[in-house]
């Protein structure tokens, strides 16, 4: 079983809620201005952001029907397509994570999807933004499980993405035990509830990868909740 962790998250990057909001440079009224302060901070009081991660060795690569497919030992996961494979081509583990803002923030925008539209909209984005520094957050443990290990992480990719099927959402959640541990759960068409949770996987790799944005710490998306920095020590260079 996987045991859920909390993340303490106090902020989001105020640029990532506008580019949800599809901002374009356009002027701001005052009046929305404000609106977007005050409801980044309403879901930071309501979001209880928190995560499952494991790590699993890669069993081995096959294919079926023309398909990559991934296995990973001691599990009923498998990694299928084209894009997954090309993604942890050479990886030697791969680190599972599901996170979830939980529901409150669920039940807040289901609020104002009948109280306040535009309310609606701008919360919409901050959860999305919030719930990606949640992502940072268990992909840190990774980056952190992999330093252990001496091996260095690639980036994530989540079920949904090129050809990876949303179809092995199932597996995955049943893998971290995230219904029981997060509440997370999944419609007949594999839509997550709480709607801002995300699933992904992230390869484990003999050498360090390029083009992770962990080259340096400074700009590293993983920066705020990384276990290697407290220590000294970098994944990058580790």
């Amino acid at each position: 079983m996987s045991a859920a962790e909390a993340y303490d998250i106090r902020s989001v990057d105020r640029g990532e809620v506008l580019r949800y909001l599809g901002y374009a440079g356009q002027a701001l009224s005052p009046e929305l201005d404000g609106r977007i302060d005050e409801t980044v901070a309403r879901c930071l009081g309501t979001a209880r952001p928190a995560g499952c991660v494991r790590v699993f060795d890669v069993s081995g690569v096959a294919e079926k029907d023309g398909v990559p497919v991934i296995g990973l030992e001691g599990t009923a996961l498998e990694l299928r397509g084209h894009s997954i494979a090309e993604h942890l081509e050479g990886a030697l583990a791969v680190g599972v994570l599901a996170v979830t803002l939980g529901m409150g923030a669920e039940l807040e925008l289901r609020r104002l999807s009948l109280t306040d539209r535009v309310g609606q909209v701008v919360f919409d984005a901050a959860g999305s933004a919030l719930v990606e520094r949640a992502a940072d957050a268990a992909e840190a443990r990774v980056v952190a499980a992999a330093a252990e290990r001496g091996l260095f992480c690639g980036t994530r990719f989540s079920p949904g993405y090129g050809d990876f099927p949303l179809e092995t959402q199932p597996i995955l959640l049943a893998t971290l035990d995230a219904q029981r541990a997060l509440g997370i759960t999944l419609s007949p068409e594999l839509l997550m509830t709480p709607t801002k949770s995300v699933t992904a996987v992230v390869g484990l790799f003999g050498e360090p990868q390029e083009g992770t944005g962990r080259e340096a710490c400074g700009t590293c998306l993983c920066r705020d909740f990384c276990l290697l920095r407290r220590s000294g020590r970098t994944c990058g260079r580790a």
